[in-house]
């Protein structure tokens, strides 16, 4: 089965940056599509962007859009997510997860990590 690890997470002030890894073990990247997703303090998890095993993007929300980046990097089996410009609503538990594709369901997400704590504040 599948595994996933994300580290990366920490405390950051307003205006700072973060870049978050998922580290893919058991089986190869390469044909997965992995997306990250955010469940802030009493809130429903939430997508933010997705990318497919040929490298394409899918965004989840607009909240992130200009300021959060996705990668992968087959060779490492890691995907990445350069977070920028971080504010306090950016504050939650961010996890990746695997699939054959980036469904827009994430229910339909097959494999996930157990998550890393971003933190944004002064």
């Amino acid at each position: 089965q599948l595994q996933l690890v994300e580290s990366g997470g920490g405390l950051v002030q307003p205006g700072g940056s973060l870049r978050l890894s998922c580290a893919v073990s058991r089986f190869t990247l390469d044909y997965y599509a992995i997306g990250w997703f955010r469940q802030a303090p009493g809130k429903e998890r939430e997508g933010t962007q997705c990318i497919t095993s040929s490298g394409g993007v899918t965004n989840y929300a607009d909240s992130v859009k200009g300021r959060f980046t996705i990668s992968r990097d087959n060779a490492k089996n890691t995907v990445y997510l350069q977070m920028n410009s971080l504010k306090p609503e950016d504050t939650a538990v961010y996890y990746c997860a695997a699939a054959e594709r980036c469904y827009p369901q994430q229910n339909d997400m097959h494999y996930w990590g157990k998550g890393t704590l971003v933190t944004v504040s002064s």
